[in-house]
């Protein structure tokens, strides 16, 4: 009795201060959104690092999309018209699941294979990379918004 005693003690000054529950964590995909329910009575939406999140509400106050930007760990609080807190959750960005990352020596590219591997900007791929990857982007979506609005 004492020895089980001793291990759930053991086990609980293991157990990391301030750990989240389960239901305290939003785990969100980089460069994806996701609808969460917003408090009751929530006045204000607070982002700890944007650049790892983004929120915007709801029109009727009731949720929110959480954007992805960047991977790491931020968190999101909740405050009522006062100012006084009501809820605090812990948001991770985790990177997509189907990439696959060739090295070459220090250089790091990224391909999003879901189902056929294409280039990907992915943050930690090197400069050259990315800005490449990045800029045939940009010109597609110019290139699509032209079309789009010569539709109109």
């Amino acid at each position: 009795m004492f020895r089980t005693a001793l291990a759930i003690l053991a086990l609980i000054a293991a157990a990391p201060a301030g750990a989240a529950a389960p239901d305290d964590i939003l785990r969100i995909t980089v460069d994806q959104a996701q609808v969460a329910k917003l408090p009751a009575n929530t006045s204000t939406v607070i982002i700890g690092n944007p650049g790892i999140a983004d929120i915007t509400t709801l029109k009727n106050g009731s949720g929110m999309v959480v954007t992805g930007k960047g991977y790491g760990r931020t968190n999101l609080i909740a405050l009522d018209a006062d100012g006084n807190l009501i809820d605090e959750k812990q948001i991770h960005v985790e990177p997509t699941r189907h990439v696959l990352v060739v090295q070459r020596g220090n250089s790091r590219e990224s391909y999003s294979c879901d189902p056929v591997c294409m280039p990907s900007a992915v943050l930690g791929d090197d400069t050259k990379v990315f800005s490449d990857v990045s800029g045939q982007i940009n010109a597609h979506d110019q290139l699509a918004g032209k079309g789009a609005g010569a539709a109109k």
